[in-house]
């Protein structure tokens, strides 16, 4: 196996590789931390991996809180009780633990500490996010737990409103963790379900930055191979999840496609924003579950695209029916339910989500603008598993 431990400098400064998690109260320190509030979700905050990260914390001197109140689709409520919890901490800095959920909210809270104004002030809309108070923001070391979100390089939290019932986008460049550590060897005690919906969630970050019309060939290039680093080592991952190599490769792929979709996502992430907010269903295994759906409606738009994908994976005869094939055939494998019926999304849904599928940020850049009505055939065809 090749050595696994290295440092990145792009988009942030990643240390990657087994055991780095180590090296934690260091990254703090540097940042200035001496009070730091360990954010994470109530699943995680009571394994080993999070008491021992504490632990290490305190060890080097730092006064290291936790705080775990972080439901799977991250409200803003849960945003306002994390601020509470660091000003009565009378903490310094962040340490975003666990998968995208608890990244999510530790970035918005890290935010959030530091303004005089609601969190819906900074949705990602217009120039909101001239709005923000750098000054007060929070520094941040994102530690991720699951492959899938990429959140640890994202400069954005995806939070849910429920007064409203929708999902917003809460954007700021600054709002990109200072150091990630993307420690394989905390991955491991993954679920093989989690694992193959969250690595099912990096690959559509991947397939949609491939497939959106806006020019940016760096993400192209990372969209590429963050794809086949998936179809390398996902069904390693799903199959033995003490497969470091698989692992550690899983969580780049996962880092390439939040990085690779500054390019902008798609019809995907659109009908499962509002489909997570409404039906508080995981947001991977959605993805998982639409992606051969969305794929099949843009195909007259992404052909090529795809066509150059399944070269690039090395599939045989390369075509857009070659790499949708190898996308049902990775479900199947990994044992992704093939409808959203399966995961209890109901009939009725159609004709709710369409409209709001429309108005969600990652619409604008799907390589074909859908109308609602479009949206809701799409989700019918998922709902129903007619492909």
């Amino acid at each position: 196996m090749t050595n696994l431990t290295v440092n990145w400098n792009y988009p942030t400064a990643i240390k990657a590789g087994p055991g780095r998690i180590r090296e934690l109260p260091e990254h703090c320190k540097n940042l200035g931390m001496r009070r730091p509030l360990l954010i994470t979700d109530p699943g995680l905050a009571s394994l080993s991996i999070v008491a021992d990260a504490v632990q290490a914390c305190q060890d080097a001197g730092l006064n290291c809180g936790l705080f775990a109140h972080i439901k799977g689709n991250p409200t803003g409520q849960n945003v306002v009780d994390g601020v509470a919890a660091f000003h009565q901490g009378s903490h310094d800095g962040v340490i975003a633990f666990g998968g995208g959920s608890a990244l999510d909210a530790a970035k918005a809270i890290a935010l959030m500490v530091g303004q005089d104004r609601p969190l819906w002030d900074f949705e990602d809309i217009g120039d909101n996010y001239t709005r923000v108070k750098t000054s007060g923001m929070a520094p941040v070391v994102a530690v991720p737990t699951t492959a899938g979100t990429g959140s640890e390089v994202g400069r954005a939290s995806v939070i849910t409103d429920d007064e409203a019932h929708v999902k917003r986008i809460i954007f700021h460049a600054h709002m990109l963790p200072a150091v990630v550590i993307l420690d394989a060897e905390l991955t491991t005690a993954l679920p093989a379900r989690l694992t193959a919906a969250t690595g099912m969630d990096a690959l559509s970050h991947n397939l949609e930055a491939l497939c959106s019309p806006m020019h940016h060939p760096m993400a192209v290039g990372i969209g590429m191979e963050g794809s086949r680093l998936v179809h390398a080592y996902l069904k390693r991952a799903v199959d033995n999840g003490a497969d470091l190599e698989a692992r550690h490769h899983m969580l780049v792929a996962s880092s390439m496609g939040a990085t690779a979709f500054q390019r902008g996502l798609g019809a995907m992430h659109a009908l499962a924003h509002p489909l997570g907010a409404l039906y508080d269903a995981h947001h991977g295994m959605l993805n998982a579950i639409l992606m051969p759906y969305v794929l099949k409606a843009n195909e007259s738009v992404i052909s090529d695209t795809m066509t150059r994908l399944a070269r690039y994976l090395g599939l045989e005869k390369p075509s857009f029916s070659a790499t949708l094939d190898w996308v049902l055939a990775l479900r199947e494998s990994i044992h992704i339910p093939h409808s959203l019926t399966e995961i209890g999304i109901p009939g009725d849904a159609v004709g709710k989500v369409g409209a709001l599928a429309v108005q969600d940020g990652s619409a604008a850049t799907n390589p074909i603008a859908f109308t609602p009505a479009q949206y809701d055939a799409i989700l019918s065809d998922a709902i129903q598993g007619k492909l």
